[in-house]
């Protein structure tokens, strides 16, 4: 018998949640990369088990699930860096695959460009050749072999069809912010040479492209390039990261690994959370129908010796086989419920702040004054002087004039970027102990470090894990908690999101929501800050912070209408309006009536939202009863209304505050 081909026909054991169980390698619909029966084990633990799936040509999948579940993992078996504990993965016979990982490995002694043009295709090395002869030439040589050796590139690129890969690698280059393209490795920092990596990526183009946390060192604007960019990309598309918004706009699959399995859902992340949210419903009311009847047969079988004698046989094995049946294991999550030391009225002031480097200036008389319900998120361009404005509040460098006016009962969490109070030779306990051995939580309940950190997702055996041995996103997770324990009542959160997974997102948003105290955020996620600030500070460049009234997408709206009323002023010269330097300019445009009002609106809005889906679940759990599904449909129905209704005005008075 032959030998089947990786390319040939593959029948494969269907997965909830997938298009078809055969695929075939002719026509369109074949699969490109499959999974057969895939295991892998950290130890004695399953990551994840027999798993089966089928990626089509142009699929772009999304890869979610909590710190040390296996995305990771995943991803690296995919690309064949990793060997399955049991299973085979399947590549059809020619196609390529490129892997960005999480932390890109590089040699230090080469430059940007050799190493963005790193390939065995001899086109690209005919682009390298090319940028360096043409880099010899703007630097004055004249001589004529090099002018020669240039002509002879720009030939063989005609004919190779390389100028289309050397246009895209400089609109590629130009987008992530690379323009020293020879500059050593070695002289960059982590975030400059993940970035280059991702560009030797994007420009080979591959047919199978994975990437692990493409997002991260990247700025807002980019992101929004980036998801263009791989909106047309053709091949099959793999990531992972934490941006719900780029999950959102990018995926039409999301693979969710959760418990050892993996699920497949056909649609975006949208789409995952709606389907997720039935699955949930439907399991609570399972659940709940179990539990009736295992107690109804528990009285049953409890009737007495004499009456069990009579008692049918078959019915007394599938009683205890119901209750002998393993149930389900809850999904673990972080429970963030740490309290805040209470914060007086005066919080931070800062008085003509400004701060260079050199020929840079970072910051140029920055004046504000901070309050205990501030919800500040600041935003930027890498290296603007985002991190620089928080490290002069918390004091680790001086400004070079102006001053800082700290309130006496302010307590500062800073969350820096780099994790730097870690230490890598620590157990995690031991790191945890050092804050404190009991915490109080909002409620005023005390409990130990050890319980903390298992609300913290960390197992009896990981808190005596060394720190160093820990995943990036573990690490993130412990230093949160370290921040939190001291009970802060001024948060300043460098770029939080990166490495920390959804579930822990969505927790620490849940968190913020409640917060005695004030906020500073400075993130490239765009969902994380419309969720948690209500003001943006921008730095745009020569030391200039400009504040914009709202949240990341109201900021959005305002340069969209900005950049449109300057179009149309551009003929006569009329200046476009500016939002107002401060807080309490905006609100001088509101009457004191108006200001309640908007007060009331946000907080009915808040409670709307917040209903709603629970009346979805609601619908969803209590199919069988028609009266409640009636109530909760005629309550739906007016809360749609009355949220309608508040936006309509919410948006009317947002107006007035820009």
């Amino acid at each position: 018998m032959r030998k089947r081909d990786s390319y040939e026909a593959c029948s494969l054991p269907q997965v909830k949640g997938t298009r078809s169980s055969t695929r075939f390698c002719t026509g369109l619909e074949m699969n490109i990369l499959s999974l057969e029966n895939v295991s892998r084990n950290f130890g004695i633990k399953p990551l994840f088990e027999n798993v089966t799936l089928g990626l089509e040509d142009r699929d772009k999948i999304g890869i979610i699930g909590a710190n040390g579940s296996g995305k990771t993992t995943l991803l690296r078996v995919i690309a064949g860096l990793e060997q399955p504990d049991t299973g085979r993965v399947v590549r059809s016979l020619g196609k390529s695959l490129a892997y960005l990982s999480q932390n890109p490995a590089y040699d230090e002694n080469l430059t940007v460009l050799e190493t963005i043009f790193a390939s065995s295709s001899g086109v690209m090395q005919t682009i390298r050749d090319y940028e360096a002869a043409c880099h010899d030439l703007a630097a004055g040589s004249s001589d004529a072999k090099l002018l020669e050796k240039v002509s002879a590139l720009q030939h063989e690129l005609e004919i190779s069809g390389g100028w289309e890969i050397e246009t895209n690698a400089r609109a590629v280059l130009t987008r992530l912010g690379i323009h020293d393209t020879f500059a050593q490795m070695k002289t960059l920092s982590g975030g400059q040479r993940k970035r280059v990596a991702l560009a030797h990526e994007l420009i080979v183009k591959p047919d199978i492209l994975i990437l692990d946390e493409p997002t991260n060192h990247l700025d807002a604007d980019t992101i929004e390039w980036l998801e263009s960019y791989l909106a047309r990309y053709t091949g099959v598309l793999l990531l992972v990261t934490h941006d719900r918004y780029f999950l959102d706009r990018v995926t039409d699959r999301i693979f969710e690994i959760d418990r050892g399995a993996v699920q497949n859902f056909n649609g975006n992340y949208a789409y995952y959370l709606e389907k997720k949210a039935e699955q949930e419903a439907l399991r609570s009311v399972e659940g709940h129908k179990r539990d009736q009847l295992i107690k109804k047969e528990l009285a049953w079988l409890r009737r007495g010796a004499k009456a069990r004698t009579r008692k049918s046989k078959s019915r007394i094995n599938a009683a205890y086989e119901l209750m002998d049946q393993p149930k389900e294991k809850a999904k673990a999550e972080v429970d963030i419920a740490i309290g805040s030391k209470r914060l007086g009225s005066k919080v931070i002031e800062l008085q003509n702040v400004s701060k260079s480097y050199g020929d840079i200036n970072l910051i140029d008389d920055f004046t504000y004054l901070l309050k205990r319900d501030d919800r500040i998120g600041i935003i930027g361009a890498n290296g603007s002087g985002k991190t620089t404005l928080l490290e002069i509040i918390t004091g680790r460098i001086p400004p070079d004039s102006g001053v800082i006016d700290v309130g006496q009962t302010v307590l500062i969490g800073y969350y820096d970027q780099e994790s730097r109070a870690l230490n890598d030779e620590q157990r995690v306990i031991d790191y945890i102990l050092e804050m404190a051995e009991y915490i109080t939580t909002i409620d005023g309940t005390q409990i130990t470090a050890g319980k903390m950190l298992e609300r913290f997702l960390f197992t009896p055996a990981a808190r005596y894990s060394i720190i160093g041995n820990l995943s990036g996103g573990e690490r993130r997770r412990l230093y949160l908690l370290r921040i939190l324990m001291s009970s802060p009542n001024v948060l300043l959160l460098d770029e939080p999101t990166n490495d920390l997974d959804i579930p822990t997102l969505i927790a620490l948003e849940e968190y913020l929501d409640d917060f005695a105290g004030a906020l500073i955020v400075v993130s490239h996620d765009r969902y994380f800050l419309d969720r948690t600030i209500d003001n943006i500070f921008r730095f745009e460049g020569d030391g200039r912070v400009r504040e914009y009234a709202g949240d990341y997408s109201a900021y959005l709206e305002y340069r969209k209408r900005e950049e449109d009323a300057n179009k149309e002023t551009e003929t006569t010269a009329t200046p476009a309006k500016t939002p107002a330097s401060t807080n309490n300019d905006r609100q001088q445009k509101l009457t004191f009536k108006e200001k309640r009002e908007l007060e009331e609106i946000e907080s009915r809005i808040a409670k709307s939202e917040k209903r709603l889906p629970e009346i979805e679940l609601g619908l969803a759990a209590s199919g069988s009863d028609a009266g409640m599904v009636h109530e909760l449909f005629t309550e739906q129905q007016a809360l749609n209304k009355t949220l309608e209704t508040d936006l309509t005005r919410w948006a009317a008075l947002a107006d007035k505050l820009v």
